[in-house]
């Protein structure tokens, strides 16, 4: 039987104290990080390494969350990776925005790390990452 490998789960902000806290965080689950301060160094991340999992940020300068969201729906490589948007953005039509672009989930700042990681729970479990193995 093949061994299962970590979930990757990818982490894009350019807060990098946001970075660090929640790298802090997921330090007792059993998950592969990988981090992107930007939305560029976030899809040549995608493409390096295909995560499992992306905790995407959408206020970002040069290349937004939104633009980095729209590129990866658009690519039939990574369309099913589960994108959980956690942003600072709570008007409706930021929230609308975000789902209507292929979000799984959508969580504001501030934020409960207990729920976040609750989230990402649930979203590794209906994943491809877990149908894969």
């Amino acid at each position: 039987m093949e061994e299962r490998t970590k979930p990757k789960i990818l982490i894009v902000d350019d807060d990098e104290h946001l970075l660090y806290l929640l790298t802090c965080a997921f330090e007792d689950e059993d998950y592969e990080l990988r981090l992107a301060p930007g939305g560029q160094e976030a899809l040549d991340r995608v493409c390096e390494e295909q995560p499992d999992l992306i905790l995407l940020d959408l206020s970002m300068p040069f290349v937004s969350g939104y633009d980095v969201l729209r590129a990866l729906k658009r690519d039939g490589k990574t369309k099913e990776i589960p994108v959980i948007i956690i942003t600072s953005r709570d008007l409706e039509r930021d929230i609308l925005d975000g789902f209507e672009l292929g979000a799984s989930d959508y969580i504001t700042k501030p934020f409960s790390l207990a729920h976040l990681i609750a989230r990402v729970k649930t979203w590794l479990l209906r994943s491809v990452y877990y149908r894969k193995s």
